[in-house]
Protein backbone atom coordinates (compact mmCIF):
# COMPACT_ATOMS: atom_id res chain seq x y z
CA UNK A 1 0.00 0.00 0.00
CA UNK A 2 1.55 3.19 -0.75
CA UNK A 3 -0.50 6.20 -0.27
CA UNK A 4 0.31 9.78 1.23
CA UNK A 5 0.13 11.73 4.66
CA UNK A 6 -0.45 15.27 5.49
CA UNK A 7 2.03 16.39 7.80
CA UNK A 8 2.41 20.21 8.48
CA UNK A 9 -0.14 20.70 5.08
CA UNK A 10 2.36 18.85 2.40
CA UNK A 11 1.72 15.19 1.36
CA UNK A 12 4.25 12.48 1.96
CA UNK A 13 4.56 8.74 0.84
CA UNK A 14 3.78 6.37 3.37
CA UNK A 15 4.95 2.76 1.90
CA UNK A 16 4.15 -0.60 2.62
CA UNK A 17 6.57 -1.54 4.66
CA UNK A 18 5.28 1.61 7.05
CA UNK A 19 1.85 0.57 7.59
CA UNK A 20 1.12 -1.09 10.72
CA UNK A 21 0.72 -5.06 10.71
CA UNK A 22 -0.12 -4.82 14.53
CA UNK A 23 -3.53 -2.15 14.63
CA UNK A 24 -5.82 -0.73 12.69
CA UNK A 25 -8.13 2.17 13.59
CA UNK A 26 -11.73 2.52 13.16
CA UNK A 27 -13.95 5.63 12.99
CA UNK A 28 -17.58 6.21 12.40
CA UNK A 29 -18.23 9.60 10.57
CA UNK A 30 -21.53 11.93 10.44
CA UNK A 31 -20.64 14.89 8.51
CA UNK A 32 -17.56 15.22 10.98
CA UNK A 33 -15.73 18.07 8.83
CA UNK A 34 -12.75 19.21 9.40
CA UNK A 35 -12.33 17.42 12.55
CA UNK A 36 -12.08 14.06 10.52
CA UNK A 37 -8.67 15.95 8.84
CA UNK A 38 -7.18 16.27 12.10
CA UNK A 39 -7.95 13.27 13.20
CA UNK A 40 -6.05 11.69 10.30
CA UNK A 41 -2.75 13.87 10.11
CA UNK A 42 -2.38 13.79 13.49
CA UNK A 43 -2.00 9.62 13.55
CA UNK A 44 1.43 10.35 12.02
CA UNK A 45 2.82 11.28 15.19
CA UNK A 46 0.96 8.90 17.79
CA UNK A 47 2.53 5.90 16.83
CA UNK A 48 5.84 4.52 14.62
CA UNK A 49 4.32 3.26 11.73
CA UNK A 50 0.99 4.36 9.79
CA UNK A 51 -2.48 2.24 11.15
CA UNK A 52 -4.65 1.59 8.16
CA UNK A 53 -7.94 3.62 9.08
CA UNK A 54 -11.28 2.31 8.22
CA UNK A 55 -14.19 5.06 8.57
CA UNK A 56 -17.65 4.03 8.71
CA UNK A 57 -19.89 6.31 7.35
CA UNK A 58 -23.52 6.94 8.54
CA UNK A 59 -24.68 8.93 6.23
CA UNK A 60 -22.20 12.23 5.45
CA UNK A 61 -23.74 14.78 3.52
CA UNK A 62 -20.33 17.16 3.84
CA UNK A 63 -18.01 14.90 1.55
CA UNK A 64 -15.67 14.77 4.27
CA UNK A 65 -15.14 10.80 3.90
CA UNK A 66 -14.76 10.49 0.00
CA UNK A 67 -12.05 13.41 0.15
CA UNK A 68 -10.22 11.39 2.87
CA UNK A 69 -10.62 7.94 1.59
CA UNK A 70 -9.31 9.56 -2.14
CA UNK A 71 -6.13 11.75 -0.48
CA UNK A 72 -4.52 9.18 1.55
CA UNK A 73 -4.12 5.60 0.74
CA UNK A 74 -4.38 4.49 3.85
CA UNK A 75 -8.15 5.06 4.70
CA UNK A 76 -10.70 3.64 3.68
CA UNK A 77 -14.35 4.40 3.06
CA UNK A 78 -17.30 1.85 4.16
CA UNK A 79 -20.83 2.92 3.49
CA UNK A 80 -23.09 1.40 6.49
CA UNK A 81 -25.89 2.45 4.32
CA UNK A 82 -27.50 4.90 6.94
CA UNK A 83 -27.51 5.98 10.38
CA UNK A 84 -27.39 2.91 12.20
CA UNK A 85 -25.92 4.22 15.26
CA UNK A 86 -22.26 4.20 16.54
CA UNK A 87 -21.54 0.62 17.85
CA UNK A 88 -23.64 -1.01 14.63
CA UNK A 89 -21.33 0.82 12.26
CA UNK A 90 -18.34 0.28 14.51
CA UNK A 91 -18.97 -3.71 14.28
CA UNK A 92 -19.53 -3.23 10.76
CA UNK A 93 -15.75 -1.49 10.34
CA UNK A 94 -14.28 -4.30 12.23
CA UNK A 95 -15.57 -6.92 10.63
CA UNK A 96 -13.50 -5.73 7.17
CA UNK A 97 -10.12 -5.30 9.48
CA UNK A 98 -7.78 -7.87 8.85
CA UNK A 99 -8.45 -11.09 11.27
CA UNK A 100 -4.29 -11.07 11.95
CA UNK A 101 -4.39 -7.82 13.01
CA UNK A 102 -4.12 -8.20 16.58
CA UNK A 103 -5.94 -4.36 17.76
CA UNK A 104 -7.93 -2.04 17.28
CA UNK A 105 -8.15 1.82 17.61
CA UNK A 106 -12.17 2.74 17.85
CA UNK A 107 -12.50 6.36 18.10
CA UNK A 108 -14.23 9.33 17.12
CA UNK A 109 -13.68 11.55 14.05
CA UNK A 110 -13.22 14.69 16.65
CA UNK A 111 -10.16 12.98 18.41
CA UNK A 112 -6.99 14.81 17.96
CA UNK A 113 -3.49 12.27 18.88
CA UNK A 114 -1.31 13.48 21.36
CA UNK A 115 2.62 12.24 20.16
CA UNK A 116 3.25 8.33 20.56
CA UNK A 117 -0.03 7.74 22.15
CA UNK A 118 -1.11 4.94 20.14
CA UNK A 119 2.34 3.49 20.64
CA UNK A 120 1.65 3.65 24.99
CA UNK A 121 -1.32 2.39 24.55
CA UNK A 122 0.33 -0.82 22.55
CA UNK A 123 2.89 -1.11 25.12
CA UNK A 124 -0.06 -0.94 28.23
CA UNK A 125 -1.67 -3.88 26.77
CA UNK A 126 1.87 -5.72 26.63
CA UNK A 127 2.08 -5.30 30.40
CA UNK A 128 -1.64 -6.53 30.76
CA UNK A 129 -2.17 -9.45 28.75
CA UNK A 130 -5.97 -9.91 30.12
CA UNK A 131 -6.62 -6.40 28.96
CA UNK A 132 -9.99 -6.21 26.62
CA UNK A 133 -9.33 -2.79 26.25
CA UNK A 134 -7.66 -0.15 26.98
CA UNK A 135 -8.16 3.80 27.19
CA UNK A 136 -5.85 6.78 27.33
CA UNK A 137 -6.59 9.74 28.98
CA UNK A 138 -8.89 12.73 26.90
CA UNK A 139 -8.31 15.96 27.51
CA UNK A 140 -11.27 18.76 26.24
CA UNK A 141 -10.39 21.47 24.16
CA UNK A 142 -9.91 23.68 27.06
CA UNK A 143 -7.49 21.75 28.57
CA UNK A 144 -9.15 19.75 31.39
CA UNK A 145 -8.87 16.11 31.97
CA UNK A 146 -12.56 14.65 31.17
CA UNK A 147 -13.37 11.85 33.41
CA UNK A 148 -12.82 8.90 30.81
CA UNK A 149 -12.53 6.07 33.29
CA UNK A 150 -14.97 5.45 35.23
CA UNK A 151 -17.42 2.61 37.43
CA UNK A 152 -20.05 0.44 36.18
CA UNK A 153 -23.41 2.18 37.61
CA UNK A 154 -25.76 -0.23 39.27
CA UNK A 155 -29.36 0.88 39.25
CA UNK A 156 -29.31 2.96 42.41
CA UNK A 157 -26.28 4.79 41.33
CA UNK A 158 -27.21 5.02 37.56
CA UNK A 159 -30.40 6.36 38.61
CA UNK A 160 -28.70 8.94 40.72
CA UNK A 161 -26.72 10.12 38.32
CA UNK A 162 -28.87 9.81 35.28
CA UNK A 163 -31.64 11.80 36.64
CA UNK A 164 -29.61 14.29 38.91
CA UNK A 165 -26.27 15.00 36.94
CA UNK A 166 -27.37 17.64 34.91
CA UNK A 167 -29.83 19.53 37.67
CA UNK A 168 -27.21 18.52 41.00
CA UNK A 169 -23.84 17.91 39.64
CA UNK A 170 -22.13 17.17 42.69
CA UNK A 171 -24.97 14.56 43.84
CA UNK A 172 -23.10 11.18 45.69
CA UNK A 173 -24.07 9.36 42.68
CA UNK A 174 -22.38 11.42 40.66
CA UNK A 175 -19.64 11.45 41.95
CA UNK A 176 -19.04 8.76 42.86
CA UNK A 177 -19.51 7.31 39.03
CA UNK A 178 -17.34 9.76 37.24
CA UNK A 179 -14.52 8.75 40.14
CA UNK A 180 -13.04 12.88 39.62
CA UNK A 181 -11.45 12.49 43.24
CA UNK A 182 -9.22 9.01 42.25
CA UNK A 183 -5.55 9.95 41.20
CA UNK A 184 -4.78 9.92 37.73
CA UNK A 185 -3.03 6.75 37.72
CA UNK A 186 -2.67 3.04 35.03
CA UNK A 187 -5.20 1.24 37.06
CA UNK A 188 -8.52 -1.36 35.90
CA UNK A 189 -11.41 0.26 36.08
CA UNK A 190 -15.05 -0.92 35.26
CA UNK A 191 -15.27 1.00 31.67
CA UNK A 192 -13.59 3.58 29.54
CA UNK A 193 -14.85 6.20 26.88
CA UNK A 194 -15.81 4.54 23.61
CA UNK A 195 -14.55 8.10 22.05
CA UNK A 196 -11.37 6.52 21.91
CA UNK A 197 -10.28 3.06 22.82
CA UNK A 198 -7.35 0.28 21.80
CA UNK A 199 -9.40 -2.95 21.99
CA UNK A 200 -7.96 -6.23 21.74
CA UNK A 201 -9.68 -7.89 18.64
CA UNK A 202 -10.03 -11.82 20.71
CA UNK A 203 -11.39 -9.63 23.68
CA UNK A 204 -14.03 -7.34 21.04
CA UNK A 205 -15.18 -10.91 19.28
CA UNK A 206 -15.52 -12.78 22.22
CA UNK A 207 -18.37 -10.59 23.44
CA UNK A 208 -19.74 -10.43 19.75
CA UNK A 209 -18.36 -6.27 19.65
CA UNK A 210 -20.30 -3.57 20.87
CA UNK A 211 -24.49 -4.06 21.60
CA UNK A 212 -26.00 -2.21 17.87
CA UNK A 213 -29.01 -2.16 19.89
CA UNK A 214 -27.44 1.14 21.47
CA UNK A 215 -28.07 3.96 19.05
CA UNK A 216 -25.53 5.96 20.42
CA UNK A 217 -24.17 6.58 23.77
CA UNK A 218 -24.20 3.94 26.84
CA UNK A 219 -22.42 1.62 24.29
CA UNK A 220 -19.35 2.12 25.65
CA UNK A 221 -20.66 1.39 29.23
CA UNK A 222 -22.21 -1.83 28.23
CA UNK A 223 -18.65 -3.22 26.12
CA UNK A 224 -16.80 -2.46 29.43
CA UNK A 225 -19.24 -4.00 31.62
CA UNK A 226 -18.74 -7.18 29.07
CA UNK A 227 -15.75 -7.39 28.64
CA UNK A 228 -15.48 -7.37 32.51
CA UNK A 229 -17.88 -10.32 33.24
CA UNK A 230 -16.04 -12.52 30.35
CA UNK A 231 -12.85 -12.38 32.72
CA UNK A 232 -11.08 -9.29 30.56
CA UNK A 233 -9.85 -6.21 32.15
CA UNK A 234 -10.42 -2.76 31.29
CA UNK A 235 -6.79 -0.58 31.90
CA UNK A 236 -6.75 3.10 32.02
CA UNK A 237 -3.56 4.33 30.40
CA UNK A 238 -2.85 8.37 31.25
CA UNK A 239 0.58 8.45 29.92
CA UNK A 240 -1.57 8.32 26.89
CA UNK A 241 -3.33 11.37 25.70
CA UNK A 242 -5.77 12.24 22.88
CA UNK A 243 -7.56 15.86 22.81
CA UNK A 244 -11.73 15.07 22.18
CA UNK A 245 -13.58 18.27 20.53
CA UNK A 246 -16.56 16.03 22.20
CA UNK A 247 -20.32 16.78 20.96
CA UNK A 248 -20.31 17.69 17.49
CA UNK A 249 -22.63 14.80 16.61
CA UNK A 250 -24.77 15.92 19.38
CA UNK A 251 -25.23 19.35 18.21
CA UNK A 252 -26.41 18.72 14.83
CA UNK A 253 -29.41 17.22 16.30
CA UNK A 254 -29.84 17.75 19.83
CA UNK A 255 -34.32 16.69 19.66
CA UNK A 256 -32.59 13.07 18.16
CA UNK A 257 -29.52 12.52 20.02
CA UNK A 258 -30.54 13.45 23.72
CA UNK A 259 -33.38 11.42 23.63
CA UNK A 260 -31.49 8.20 22.14
CA UNK A 261 -29.06 9.26 25.61
CA UNK A 262 -31.76 8.23 28.16
CA UNK A 263 -33.50 5.49 26.04
CA UNK A 264 -29.98 3.74 26.29
CA UNK A 265 -29.59 4.52 29.87
CA UNK A 266 -32.55 2.76 30.34
CA UNK A 267 -31.80 0.12 28.40
CA UNK A 268 -28.23 -0.47 30.27
CA UNK A 269 -30.03 -1.21 33.69
CA UNK A 270 -32.94 -3.15 32.29
CA UNK A 271 -31.26 -5.38 30.87
CA UNK A 272 -29.41 -6.23 33.90
CA UNK A 273 -32.43 -5.87 36.13
CA UNK A 274 -34.77 -8.59 34.32
CA UNK A 275 -36.59 -9.60 37.28
CA UNK A 276 -40.48 -9.06 38.02
CA UNK A 277 -39.78 -7.79 41.81
CA UNK A 278 -37.46 -5.01 40.07
CA UNK A 279 -40.08 -3.75 37.85
CA UNK A 280 -41.08 -0.91 40.43
CA UNK A 281 -37.83 0.60 40.26
CA UNK A 282 -37.18 -0.18 36.10
CA UNK A 283 -40.35 2.50 35.61
CA UNK A 284 -39.42 4.96 38.36
CA UNK A 285 -36.36 5.03 35.75
CA UNK A 286 -37.83 5.30 32.91
CA UNK A 287 -40.43 8.09 34.67
CA UNK A 288 -37.61 9.65 35.71
CA UNK A 289 -35.45 9.62 32.45
CA UNK A 290 -38.83 10.57 29.96
CA UNK A 291 -38.96 14.01 32.67
CA UNK A 292 -34.82 14.59 31.89
CA UNK A 293 -35.13 13.95 28.81
CA UNK A 294 -38.44 16.29 27.88
CA UNK A 295 -36.12 18.76 30.37
CA UNK A 296 -33.19 19.01 28.56
CA UNK A 297 -34.01 18.87 25.01
CA UNK A 298 -35.98 21.59 25.53
CA UNK A 299 -33.28 23.38 26.65
CA UNK A 300 -31.01 22.77 23.92
CA UNK A 301 -33.17 23.91 21.39
CA UNK A 302 -33.66 27.11 23.44
CA UNK A 303 -29.81 27.33 23.54
CA UNK A 304 -29.78 26.85 20.00
CA UNK A 305 -32.80 29.67 19.33
CA UNK A 306 -30.50 32.19 21.24
CA UNK A 307 -27.78 31.55 18.87
CA UNK A 308 -29.43 32.27 16.02
CA UNK A 309 -31.22 35.07 16.97
CA UNK A 310 -30.39 38.77 17.00
CA UNK A 311 -30.99 39.86 20.44
CA UNK A 312 -33.43 42.53 20.19
CA UNK A 313 -33.00 44.45 23.07
CA UNK A 314 -29.31 44.96 22.12
CA UNK A 315 -29.71 46.12 19.41
CA UNK A 316 -33.31 48.20 20.24
CA UNK A 317 -30.37 49.95 22.30
CA UNK A 318 -28.03 50.27 19.75
CA UNK A 319 -30.29 51.94 17.46
CA UNK A 320 -31.21 54.56 20.16
CA UNK A 321 -27.71 55.23 20.85
CA UNK A 322 -27.08 55.69 16.92
CA UNK A 323 -30.05 58.65 16.89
Amino acid sequence: MAGEMAVSGYPVAVSDDQVSDRVAVVTVTYSSGDYLTRFIQTLDGAMAGTPAVIMADNGSDDGAPEAAAERYAHVSLLHTGGNIGYGGAVNRAVAEVDPAIEYVIVANPDVEWGPGSIDRLLAAADRWPRAGALGPLIREPDGTIYPSARRVPNLISGTGHAILGTVWKSNPWTAAYRQDAVDVSERTVGWLSGSCLLVRRIAFDSIDGFDSRYFMYMEDVDLGDRLGRAGWRNVFVPDAEVLHAKGHVADLDPGKMLPAHHRSAYRFQADRHPHWWQAPLRLALRAGLGVRSAVVVAAAKRDARREVSPDRSKTHSSTKGAK
